[in-house]
């Protein structure tokens, strides 16, 4: 459809202003080969298990210490994980994290808030999976997450598509949640350059592991099996989060679907006059230039299967032709791009190794 002289003056320029945001280079590898001590704190659970899978292959880092929650009985062993890694669980302690350049906290938030900061008094770097170090604004953490009176010094917001470049000097990466991982990733390209226009519509499914190990009615595979369920309206603490870090209001629905991993999100937007399907191509493939586990598939539509048990987000998009309504689609697998994953990329750049070290 021929486009108007108002709409090409601001489609030229929305690309002269693309031309201008380019992401950053990726940390170049460490030119020493000496392994990096690292302690698991809830090995346990669902990212536990694949925070271990991950750094038990990882060229550059030592499992120093898997630990469990503090009162866990007895040491355990992690079947699955049989020859990857034949080590054992134990309770947590804090002293057993002693000598340890870095932790990876996946804890519920009330134990990460306790955690962290001992942890970083010790002089050793948190990745923390929870929520608990996710929310800037004290009054928004009051609400969400209540035992986080205050943010250690040096803490991150921890997507590395956004902020790696901060990452070297942060005492504490504050992983940032599954749901908001997949979104951020769609929509900061378009909020960087103020080009959404209106509300923003983020129907949101994810597999049942994204709720965690402990079991609940709502997880239970009687409940959940053939049926799809919304939850979370107007209450769900990833909407907070997202909201946080576009700068503007969002409508977050989440929804559980009868799967074990994988978040598919469905975005709805309006995208200011002029930007064109060119203009998206370019915008991404820019955004993301240096970005290795951001794949951008234009106007095919990703999947859960093409990024399940891998650290990519695929993010692709349907622009109404001739017009300004945008559909976004990204998907990612919730315990690797959404949770251990992530939380290995982050360890990756934040020591100077290369960011796809141990997960490609």
């Amino acid at each position: 459809m021929q486009e108007d002289t108002e709409q090409e003056d601001a489609g030229t320029d929305t690309v002269s202003r693309i031309a201008e945001h380019t992401a950053a280079s990726p940390a170049a590898d460490a030119s020493s080969p000496t392994a990096i001590p690292v302690a698991i704190v809830g090995a346990t659970g669902y990212a536990g298990q694949e925070l271990v899978r991950l750094l038990a292959r990882h060229p550059r880092a030592e499992i120093r210490a898997a630990l469990g929650s503090a009162s866990m009985e007895a040491p355990r062993t992690l079947p699955a994980l049989a020859r990857l890694w034949d080590g054992e669980v134990t309770p947590y302690a804090p002293e057993k994290v002693d000598g340890v350049a870095a932790a990876f906290l996946a804890l519920p938030e009330a134990s990460a808030a306790e955690t962290a900061p001992a942890l970083i008094a010790k002089g050793i770097r948190v990745i923390d999976l929870s929520g608990a170090f996710r929310l800037r604004d004290a009054a928004a953490r009051a609400r969400w997450y209540p035992q986080t009176t205050a943010l250690p010094d040096a803490t991150v917001y921890g997507l590395a598509e956004k902020n790696r470049q901060v990452f070297g000097d942060a005492r504490l990466i504050s992983c940032p949640g599954c749901y908001p991982t997949a979104a951020l990733i769609a929509l900061q390209p378009l909020a960087s350059l103020d080009l959404l226009d209106g509300d923003v519509t983020i129907d949101a499914k994810s597999g049942l592991s994204g709720a965690g190990k402990t079991p609940s009615e709502r997880t239970h595979f009687s409940e959940n099996h053939g049926s799809v369920a919304a939850y979370g309206l107007f209450s769900h603490r990833h909407g907070a989060e997202i909201e946080q870090e576009l700068q503007r209001p969002v409508t977050f629905v989440p929804h559980l679907v009868p799967l074990d991993r994988g978040i598919l999100e469905t975005i709805y937007v309006r995208v200011k006059p002029g930007v064109t399907n060119d203009t998206l191509t370019r915008l991404f493939a820019d955004a993301y230039a240096a970005s290795p586990f951001v794949r951008v598939t234009g106007e095919r539509l990703p999947e859960i299967k093409h990024v399940a048990h891998t650290n990519f987000c695929d993010v692709g998009w349907r622009l109404e032709p001739g017009g300004t309504r945008l559909v976004l689609v990204a998907v990612l697998d919730n315990l690797v791009k959404g949770a251990a994953g992530q939380a290995v990329q982050n360890f990756n750049v934040a020591f100077g190794l290369d960011e796809r070290a141990g997960l490609l």
